[in-house]
């Protein structure tokens, strides 16, 4: 973990990271880094203390991750720092390094899991409340019934930096998409940028609905197990309209409030 506390410095003079990197690795870059401009406009940070990262197109285990020091809406394509599963910064333009709390947690599901090509985490105000709730997500609404018997579990063993805590969190996940870390948080996964966007997003929905929910002590109505179930199924229909249609929209929406999330 040496490297992650003293980051390889590029050598290459003037030219732009664009220009140096593959057309696919590009445009995971610009995907991710709109990712974190999302989180941003919709509430999804904790300064500089969370984390998403995303799988490098090609053959080596390397990941892109924030640069421990910028906030969410400063995040760009070419500010994400590679690294690689051993914690070895291959590219760090900004020199700041990544934070090791977040490498050990996005390190080991990248490492277990070869669909993980993007993994979000948050610390949220409702997704922590959820996860100090012992009952964990309940199927309250739509959102959450979507993740009916679908959402994993990990409990809270202090701040992640124990590199024995990856065997446990990654055997909790399995294969699951989403994972409520107990007193710690939400954690979703996702073949794409995108899909791991759209967990977290649906995740924290679901989460905030259930705190306003109890917030007034009523009575409380859950559908019967046989109705969440065709819920998730539901959701799990191939060739759904918006996991096609949502991210192009996202994307036009950050174009209009600031364009340098692509630079």
């Amino acid at each position: 973990m040496n490297a992650v506390v003293s980051p390889i410095q590029s050598k290459s003079g003037n030219q732009s990271l664009k220009d140096r990197v593959s057309e696919q690795e590009w445009e995971q870059r610009v995907n991710l880094a709109a990712c974190y401009r999302l989180a941003a406009a919709h509430r999804m940070t904790d300064t500089i203390n969370t984390h998403i990262s995303a799988r490098v197109p090609g053959p080596d285990h390397h990941f892109l991750i924030n640069a421990y020091g910028l906030l969410f809406d400063e995040i760009t394509a070419s500010s994400l720092v590679k690294v690689d599963l051993e914690g070895n910064i291959i590219e760090d333009i900004t020199g700041y390094g990544i934070n090791p709390a977040g490498f050990v947690i996005h390190s080991a599901v990248h490492a277990a899991r070869e669909d993980a090509k993007c993994v979000m985490h948050t610390h949220t105000r409702d997704g922590l409340a959820v996860s100090a709730q012992k009952n964990g997500l309940l199927p309250l609404t739509q959102h959450a019934m979507r993740y009916w018997n679908r959402v994993a579990y990990h409990d809270y063993e202090g701040v992640a930096l124990d590199m024995d805590e990856q065997q446990r969190l990654v055997a909790h996940l399995g294969d699951k998409s989403v994972m409520i870390l107990r007193n710690h948080g939400l954690l979703t996964v996702g073949k794409t940028v995108r899909e791991a966007f759209d967990h977290m997003y649906y995740m924290e929905r679901a989460c905030q609905a259930q705190i306003a929910a109890m917030v007034g002590n009523a009575e409380l109505v859950i559908p019967p197990p046989e109705v969440c179930e065709r819920v998730a199924m539901q959701f799990l229909r191939p060739n759904r309209p918006s996991t096609t249609k949502d991210w192009p929209a996202f994307l036009r929406m950050l174009d209009k409030m600031d364009e340098s999330y692509k630079h």
